[in-house]
């Protein structure tokens, strides 16, 4: 079987991506009041075993600050804590055109802890 194939067999997930240039994360702040999430949401497709050199890419799609040739991605998960407000937890950075492998481009989202129903907020420097 091939990988394409192997990831037919496994559950897509459908995760909202929120992408911010300008450097900096959405804050917490920005996902306190339930329906006043940040306004920039993509619905995106995707699998756990999907890598940040793999959303980087998706990511340079919907944006066009991605696509700049020396343009660094950091990638953060947004989910509530046990008490119920969000905590943005930054778990990776890529660069858009690496001229070389970057340490965090093969972590995927299991590797990372990602759990069905987080946000995926992407800074763009």
């Amino acid at each position: 079987a091939t990988y394409a194939h192997e990831r037919q067999l496994v559950l897509c997930i459908v995760s909202s991506l929120l992408v911010q240039s300008g450097g900096h994360h959405h804050t917490k702040e920005d996902y306190a009041v339930r329906g006043k999430e940040p306004k920039d949401e993509v619905q995106i497709y995707t699998w756990k075993d999907a890598n940040l050199r793999e959303l980087t890419d998706l990511v340079k799609e919907v944006s066009v600050a991605a696509r700049r040739r020396d343009a660094i991605l950091s990638f953060g998960f947004v989910y509530p804590d046990k008490n119920g407000r969000f905590i943005v937890r930054q778990v990776g950075q890529t660069m858009s055109y690496p001229n070389r492998k970057q340490p965090d481009d093969s972590k995927t989202l299991a590797d990372l802890h990602f759990e069905i129903g987080d946000y995926l907020d992407v800074a763009i420097y």
